[in-house]
């Protein structure tokens, strides 16, 4: 569905790490198991449990969608398998739910937008309105965006949202015309990002008022959004643009693998690839020295193609966030947002 291709990036740069290594795990050979979630959350325990019961892995590695997400995370926690998230940023992952074996390579939904409320404020948006799909991943970047926001000292003069995976548009847009705000900021991600940025040009509101979004509005999706998504800035822990030897070397390697461009869903694929490396060398391939295991992974700083980061105490990325504007079809970096950002890790607590 609307994430397929964020979760082939992931698999791409997961693989690309590994292979990296010779194809192996602290020196161990590997097999592999792959399980299409669908997007559905109610089958996520059920194709956990099967990797987990039938297959007897060692290690999880998913999903792109937090809905999904929290069927994974009730089996890691009952199980105790190691669990790798490249994706998912639902906050219980690594705040009330938090487990010692779970460990998030990617973010937590409101990371981004806790850049982005002052980045709007210093361009002297003032009145804003925020506009989302309704559902764990949309509610929890509005929690980021609306903290920034606020206490940057703006306003934020009406929430509008619509289920998710709905794509129309049009009565919402209408709204956002009439209400005249200095500017509006999103959350979408995959084919309905792509879809929200060309209706919103449709509807004459580009070049009217300004639409900012977390990272994800333009994240793999510029070739889909074309023209229309000219101009729109979003705040994102990695952009393809950045211009360090590390981003350019990893963009060379997976281009010449993959035939195609690396996104920030690659690039978390591929640093969750350098953790379990640095986990399974330091355990010589024994993941089920799980303390060893567990205690390189927490002290790892990862050397990504985003910049460097650490792992919080929750197991989130602490990291940087950059403003991001899009020209030319690519998201080029303008500043710094916010320089190691952690996510608060609120209610959890290692067991």
């Amino acid at each position: 569905g609307t994430f397929a291709q964020l979760g082939v990036a992931i698999e791409n740069g997961f693989r690309l790490a590994i292979d990296q290594q010779g194809g192996k795990l602290g020196g161990r050979e590997i097999e592999w198991f792959k399980v299409d979630d669908e997007s559905d959350p109610p089958k996520g325990v059920e194709n956990a449990q099967k990797l987990v019961q039938r297959d007897k892995v060692d290690v999880l590695v998913g999903t792109v969608h937090s809905g999904v997400q929290m069927g994974i995370q009730r089996v890691a926690r009952e199980s105790g398998v190691l669990s790798l998230i490249p994706n998912a940023g639902v906050h219980a992952a690594t705040r009330a739910l938090c487990a010692p074996n779970v460990f998030r390579t990617s973010f937590t939904n409101s990371q981004p937008t806790r850049a982005l409320g002052k980045a709007m404020v210093d361009r002297g948006h003032k009145k804003a309105v925020w506009i989302t799909w309704k559902y764990a991943a949309g509610d929890e970047a509005f929690e980021g965006f609306k903290e920034s926001y606020t206490a940057a000292g703006g306003t934020i003069i009406k929430e509008l949202g619509l289920p998710f995976p709905q794509v129309e548009f049009q009565a919402l847009l209408t709204e956002i015309a009439a209400l005249k705000p200095d500017a509006v900021a999103c959350f979408f991600a995959g084919g309905g990002a792509a879809k929200f940025i060309r209706d919103y040009a449709a509807a004459g509101l580009k070049g009217k008022i300004p639409l900012y979004g977390s990272g994800f509005l333009t994240e793999g999706v510029l070739d889909a959004a074309g023209p229309a998504a000219e101009g729109i800035v979003t705040t994102m822990h990695y952009s393809d643009s950045l211009d360090t030897p590390r981003n350019k070397s990893f963009r060379t390697a997976y281009a010449s693998r993959f035939k195609m461009q690396p996104d920030v869903y690659a690039v978390q694929g591929y640093d969750t690839g350098l953790l379990l490396v640095q986990g399974a060398n330091a355990v010589k391939g024994d993941l089920s020295n799980k303390a060893a295991l567990y205690k390189s992974m927490e002290g790892a700083t990862i050397d990504s193609p985003r910049g460097k980061w650490k792992m919080s105490p929750s197991h989130n990325p602490i990291q940087d966030i950059y403003v991001r504007q899009v020209e030319n079809k690519e998201n080029k970096v303008i500043g710094v947002a916010a320089k190691a950002l952690a996510d608060s890790g609120a209610g959890c607590k290692m067991a």
